[in-house]
């Protein structure tokens, strides 16, 4: 009886945690009398934004809307395209899986915990997307999730179905495993240096190339037994191919340049170099090649490799013609930036519609989504924030979210709730399977497995595996 107790208040807990259950769901909505930050088409005052089925049906001035729609009113306040963080381990019940230095066989799709608060928070800052990436533990990773945060919903309901499929690359640091401290007769794993990682990954292609002419042969019926199906090379074919995105995790220069020769020397395309603190350095052969890079706006330091990281890293990239994205790799951070597109405009003075599409648009078109989502145009997705003021602005906040027109943040409903919460978890307190050992309770159960809640490389001495 009291595990059912306990299983029944854990349960109530976990419901009444959730702001909002499921999304507010409307078919028609109007966005009345905004300042609409496009990220496409400038900035527009005293405008409307008509939504109909989850698309932007309308921008204009005087809109009407049938007698069902909702109106919201957005006088004095500021609309933007829903944030896209294109490095996030939000809602995943694993990051690394750090056995073997090459995993791209494993899946972030199958980790996905749709109950992670940090999705709820993340909506509060005006997040609706992201790319959930395996961890840096290995020369080449896991595949990649790209979600839209649709907190509430089913688990099924927020990868997006047509975006691109990518996977984890990783140098430096941390898939040499150079901070781990092996116990005695413990065998390190390879590689253990920077050479061994280029070594690993072109290694791996060499087998992925061997193994398409087998499969190709075999079609072609030059041999008569199909190969063994490898779920370890078929990703990397599918990079060949040019069917899957490959964001790669470093720092230093001289390795993100030696990845780009790499997939120069077996035709496919870096698609982000993420992170890429010392990216300015190679500025030019990055554009030549298309690939973007996605970068933190001004975190340096917290390890040997970050040390050479500039404020102006952003603006020298921008001003080479490369696709920038500013992510965050953190839940808490995840939360904030639109502050960090603002220091774009301080450091270089990127323009203002620029530094938006670093958190906007220019994550979309890094992941493959820009047709459907990353700006405010008529056609695509309606994934909006409507902010209390401009949202480069210290002092504003995100009053709503809406993904594909359904609100899945309200700081009014939020607040609204909260009282509600604080006496629903004081009546939860009191029952005696919540009491303390001391009022008679019993100790409770300690985990045996411990998960980090904080998922930042600079929060972390050994480089935080991510």
């Amino acid at each position: 009886m009291k595990k059912l107790l306990l299983l029944l208040t854990v349960a109530a807990i976990n419901l009444s945690s959730m702001p909002i259950a499921f999304a507010q769901t409307a078919n028609e909505v109007l966005i009345r009398n905004a300042t609409v930050l496009t990220a496409a088409r400038g900035t527009l005052s005293n405008t409307d934004i008509l939504i109909r089925g989850g698309k932007i049906s309308k921008i204009g001035k005087g809109l009407r809307a049938s007698t069902s729609a909702r109106v919201i009113d957005a006088t004095g306040k500021f609309v933007t395209p829903g944030i896209i963080d294109c490095h996030s381990h939000t809602m995943m019940d694993a990051v690394n899986e750090g056995t073997l230095s090459v995993t791209s066989m494993t899946r972030i799709r199958d980790v996905l915990n749709p109950t992670d608060i940090s999705i709820y928070r993340g909506l509060a800052g005006g997040v609706t997307a992201a790319n959930l990436l395996h961890g840096s533990a290995n020369a080449i990773g896991g595949q990649n999730t790209t979600v839209k945060f649709k907190y509430g919903r089913p688990v099924e309901e927020f990868p997006i179905a047509d975006a691109p499929p990518g996977i984890k690359f990783a140098m430096g640091e941390n898939p040499k495993r150079s901070y781990v401290n092996l116990q005695p007769g413990q065998t390190a794993r390879y590689p253990r240096t920077r050479m061994g990682t280029i070594e690993t990954m072109r290694d791996a292609f060499l087998r992925a190339r061997d193994y398409k002419q087998a499969w190709a042969d075999y079609r072609a019926k030059k041999t008569t037994v199909p190969p063994r199906k490898d779920m370890e090379l078929e990703p990397l074919v599918e990079i060949i191919d040019g069917k899957r995105l490959v964001h790669a995790h470093g720092y230093r220069s001289d390795e993100h340049l030696n990845l780009l020769m790499l997939a120069d020397e077996f035709g496919f395309r870096v698609a982000t170099l993420q992170h890429g603190l010392e990216a300015y350095k190679i500025a030019p052969e990055i554009a030549k090649r298309g690939t973007g890079v996605s970068i933190f706006a001004d975190s340096w330091s917290y390890k040997l490799e970050a040390y050479d990281a500039i404020p102006y890293n952003a603006y020298i990239l921008w001003k080479n013609g490369v696709v920038v994205s500013i992510n965050s790799d953190s839940d808490e951070r995840m939360r904030r930036l639109n502050l960090d597109a603002a220091k774009v405009e301080k450091y270089g003075g990127v323009p203002e519609e620029d530094a938006l599409k670093m958190i906007t648009l220019n994550p979309a078109k890094q992941l493959g989504i820009d047709k459907r989502t990353g700006s405010i145009e008529v056609g695509k997705d309606a994934d909006l924030a409507i902010w209390t003021a401009h949202p480069f602005s210290v002092y504003s906040r995100v009053e709503m979210t809406m993904i594909e027109g359904d609100v899945y943040f309200d700081r009014a409903n939020d607040l609204q709730r909260r009282t509600e919460l604080a006496k629903e978890r004081e009546e939860l307190e009191k029952l005696d399977v919540n009491k303390g050992p001391a009022s008679g309770g019993t100790q409770p159960k300690i985990p045996s497995e411990k998960r980090m809640e904080e998922r930042d490389d600079a929060e972390f001495g050994d480089g935080g595996n991510r």
